[in-house]
């Protein structure tokens, strides 16, 4: 069995890796936290002339019709550089809208794959104690929608959005286009500098295909999981490298403090938390690219990127003492991503409740003890 990735596949990481390098440096970053705007515009020119918006998008929609394996080496790459452009969001949304959303939804995958709209997705609201505020019913051939969904990224900014509303038949995802009257918005950041907005409804029409399938929440809410991962994963590697450079350069009592025992170990505790993520990730894609039921997959690997972010997010902070909390250096920045991250995850708690449930109801586990793959959807 071959596990080396394919020359395409190096070169699309080869270019991100550089796109996100050069586009991305401190000083842009600073640059970005003051300009006071709701995403990078220049990265994400190159981003779209380079093809990485569409690379998960449908080839009948005009996208590159690739896999969450390719996707992933481009957000690690996004993760590493702190790149603030809705890559994933905008091309997942695009690739469900494409499979699950009829003729409509093709035709707005295919405006997303020629780069003629912006769409955002926002699936928290299924991980909140107080449950999802957005409800949609029938009413006559279409629908109406009334609630607010919070902290929707460039909810002020896009064209579309993939919401999450309870419908009589359970939550359900939900196209809307964000451009039409009689939506609030009310913006504002996120604990990482993306602009966000909550959006109200109050009896928004809707057309009867604009709540999707059943089966497109699954789909999409897998994929959605691994992409968030995957930025964790280079937000993660890269806060460790950064983290490593510090303390080999930083002396104390005569000595580089990365010779001291408790430095190491927790050091040590970082990289193992990065390579579990790692491994997992990557079964994970490997199983949604090769169509395999993955909904146990998803869940672990959910829980170790919200455990990986913290863990590693702290440590590194830990280890640089008090220049880690100066904001002036750019260590924090990591922080505050992994937070991010962890907090769209639904965090590790929430998340190991959902994976105790699925196992309390399967009696496969669907790894290496079980050749059939037999695991419930």
């Amino acid at each position: 069995m071959d596990f080396q990735l394919t020359d395409d596949q190096r070169a699309i990481a080869d270019m991100a890796g550089s796109l996100f390098g050069d586009l991305c440096t401190d000083d842009r970053l600073r640059a970005f936290d003051t300009a006071g705007e709701p995403f990078m515009a220049d990265l994400w020119k190159q981003c779209v002339e380079t093809g990485l918006h569409a690379l998960a998008i449908p080839e009948q929609a005009g996208g590159s019709g690739l896999g969450m394996t390719e996707l992933m080496l481009v957000l690690e790459a996004q993760g590493r550089g702190l790149g603030h452009v809705p890559l994933w969001r905008h091309q997942l949304a695009a690739a469900t809208l494409a499979r699950f959303g009829g003729a409509s939804g093709a035709e707005v995958a295919t405006a997303a794959a020629e780069s003629k709209l912006m769409i955002t997705l926002a699936l928290g609201a299924a991980a909140r104690a107080h449950g999802i505020a957005l409800k949609a019913r029938r009413e006559g051939d279409g629908w109406v929608l009334d609630g607010k969904v919070a902290a929707v990224a460039l909810g002020a900014e896009v064209c579309r959005a993939l919401l999450l509303a309870e419908t009589d038949d359970g939550p359900r995802l939900v196209s809307v286009d964000l451009r039409a009257a009689g939506i609030e918005k009310v913006p504002g950041v996120f604990t990482h500098r993306e602009a966000v907005a909550d959006l109200g409804f109050n009896a928004h029409r809707l057309a009867a295909d604009a709540v999707l399938p059943e089966a497109a929440l699954p789909w999409l809410e897998q994929r959605a999981i691994a992409a968030l991962a995957a930025l964790q994963l280079g937000v993660s590697a890269e806060q460790v490298r950064r983290t490593v450079e510090y303390i080999n350069d930083r002396r104390q009592f005569d000595r580089a403090i990365a010779t001291f025992q408790a430095v190491q170990m927790s050091m040590a505790d970082a990289h193992i938390a990065i390579e579990a993520l790692r491994s997992a990730l990557w079964q994970l894609v490997y199983r949604l690219d090769a169509g395999l039921p993955s909904p146990s997959e998803a869940l672990a690997v959910k829980y170790l990127a919200s455990e990986c972010g913290h863990l590693v997010g702290h440590k590194a902070q830990h280890v640089h003492g008090g220049i880690g909390v100066d904001l002036t250096y750019p260590i924090h920045r990591y922080l505050y991503w992994s937070r991010a991250l962890g907090i769209t995850l639904g965090g590790s708690a929430a998340t190991l409740e959902r994976l105790g449930d699925w196992l309390a109801n399967n009696d496969k586990l669907g790894w290496k003890y079980d050749l059939e793959e037999q695991q419930a959807l």
